[in-house]
């Protein structure tokens, strides 16, 4: 399977996300020949190079004579139904203009047929995501994955005047989305790049390992001094199978000692979670010459796994670590606190497959409100459950 996967550490837009495709091999004149393929008049797109650190990165331009309108929903695919487009570029950009869409109209109180398209209707934007498509189907890429995307921090000034970033809309189409806050004083993730990832990325975080063949670097506009500013995308092929299972990949580190003190060892647990890790466990076991020892298993994004690994040599007398790759299963989840006779309690509700939903009280939650108010842990956990319960339909 033929992958490609975003690499977001600088944030994302749409002429991005179009010289990273064109550095990766989409040929410079198929984009260029966009607005005419599109019947847009008076508008031209140029790609040149441009230097962001120390990338030499791919430049994309869009160059538009005279004003354009706004438009709505409508009016944009119908632009895209009248384009010279395969069938499935055409589906897919008008999925993702109809998720800019739902954002706009969600942040203005209005209804996608009603909500003007400004900055992102404009010619550029349309280039922008029609080209996006364009090139990942010229490229081949079957199935995409991204990184976390950082957000910038500052203000813009947009056609409704100065607002802070990240753009109301932007937040809207990131929901359920792993983002990082902070940063240079300026947008790093547009809404047009945003839509643009939430409608192509199935899987965030790392790939399955595959045979990489190709790196396109995409220029933003701005040269920033805290960091490169590029997009880079990474073109491959992955073993199909493993590309398919269901859930999300995560990394396994674990180690094995039966030379340390198991208080040291069970004192590491709440630091390693606080660094990162997702899950972190002790499992007693028997070693060899039939020693005593302690299993140690870390859950980790896979980003994370270097530096928590490096932590477990550190802080046990383990000589070495084993890491893996394997994939998680999750089910959703959203965090509630309800109203007790006791006080407040967290509670954490998951869906369960098929409908339905589950709650379990958070046990410091619980702990904490036994102690304040003089009750039982399990008396305090079951009115938790019977307030959760009374708030259902």
């Amino acid at each position: 399977m033929r992958i490609g996967y975003f690499d977001c550490f600088s944030g994302v837009s749409g002429d991005m996300c179009l010289g990273a495709l064109v550095g990766a091999g989409w040929p410079a004149a198929e984009l260029e020949a966009l607005p005419r393929r599109l019947g847009i008049e008076g508008a031209r797109v140029e790609v040149g190079t441009a230097r962001r650190g120390p990338f030499e990165a791919v430049r994309v331009a869009v160059h538009v004579e005279g004003r354009q309108p706004h438009r709505h929903l409508k009016h944009v695919v119908a632009m895209i139904d009248a384009g010279d487009l395969a069938p499935e570029v055409a589906e897919g950009a008008r999925a993702t203009f109809r998720r800019l869409a739902e954002a706009e109209a969600q942040v203005h109180g209005s209804t996608i047929e009603k909500v003007h398209f400004h900055e992102v209707g404009a010619v550029d934007a349309l280039i922008d995501v029609v080209g996006t498509h364009e090139g990942l189907r010229a490229l081949g890429i079957e199935r995409v994955w991204a990184s976390e995307i950082p957000l910038g921090s500052g203000f813009v000034d947009c056609e409704h005047g100065r607002i802070p970033v990240p753009a109301p809309a932007t937040t809207q189409l990131l929901a359920g989305v792993p983002v990082r806050l902070g940063g240079p004083p300026f947008e790093l993730a547009t809404p047009t790049g945003a839509a643009l990832l939430t409608s192509l990325v199935r899987d965030w975080g790392t790939p399955p390992p595959f045979r990489l063949e190709r790196v396109g670097i995409g220029a933003g506009g701005r040269d920033l001094a805290e960091q490169p500013n590029v997009l880079r995308l990474m073109v491959g092929d992955a073993d199909e199978a493993a590309a398919r299972l269901p859930g999300r990949p995560v990394a396994v580190l674990e180690t094995a000692v039966d030379d340390d003190n198991p208080q040291y060892v069970a004192a590491l647990i709440p630091r390693l979670l606080e660094a990162g890790a997702l899950d972190a466990m002790i499992v007693p076991s028997v070693m060899k010459k039939g020693r005593s020892g302690l299993w140690l298993i870390v859950i980790a994004e896979p980003a994370d796994a270097d530096a928590l690994a490096q932590r477990m040599m550190s802080e046990t007398s383990t000589l070495g670590v084993r890491l893996r790759l394997d994939r998680r299963l999750e089910l959703p989840r959203r965090a509630l606190e309800v109203e007790t006779p006791f006080g407040r309690v967290a509670l954490k509700v998951a869906e369960l497959p098929g409908g339905g939903e589950r709650a379990v009280p958070e046990f410091e939650s619980v702990r904490a409100v036994a102690e304040t108010a003089g009750r039982p842990l399990r008396e305090v956990a079951e009115a938790a459950l019977a307030a959760w319960r009374s708030l259902r339909p």
